[in-house]
């Protein structure tokens, strides 16, 4: 996993409307980038609504805000649309950024060993260098966080 004061690895993904969204774009800006395992399913509708809630507060700080999961444009397209998500979502099925950021890891759960994102928030400030990391972020919590460390 990336830590902190490393340069972020850029990437080029899909949004939910199909667009190219790419990282470096985003330089002269703070970016939160938060990969989450999957949308629609509790703790990853809680964290998005979360950074909707707050999304005011990051806009008006001049905050990108990036949700990257492994589903398809489609499924953020509704996810988004289900939670007036204001903020970008981005598909991720081939894994590029997943892996380049090292959240792409072996879960247990239910007794069972299984791949899988482990969801994590980067803060990354407007030279692209990632300030701070927040692992196994709490869904509830992760946005307030952010912004309480900025």
């Amino acid at each position: 996993m990336l830590k902190e004061g490393q340069i972020a690895p850029d990437f080029t993904l899909k949004d939910q409307f199909g667009n190219d969204v790419n990282l470096s774009s985003f330089r002269g800006r703070k970016v939160v980038v938060y990969f989450y395992p999957k949308d629609h399913t509790p703790g990853c509708t809680r964290q998005a609504c979360a950074f909707r809630d707050a999304y005011s507060v990051y806009k008006e700080k001049g905050i990108v805000v990036l949700g990257v999961s492994k589903d398809s444009v489609a499924s953020h397209k509704k996810f988004a649309a289900d939670y007036n998500l204001p903020f970008t979502l981005l598909a991720d099925p081939e894994l590029e950024a997943i892996q380049a950021y090292g959240v792409w890891k072996e879960k247990k759960r239910f007794g069972k060993t299984a791949f899988g994102v482990v969801r994590t928030t980067f803060l990354i400030d407007e030279e692209g260098k990632i300030i701070k990391v927040f692992e196994n972020a709490d869904p509830d919590k992760n946005a307030e966080e952010i912004l309480a460390a900025l």
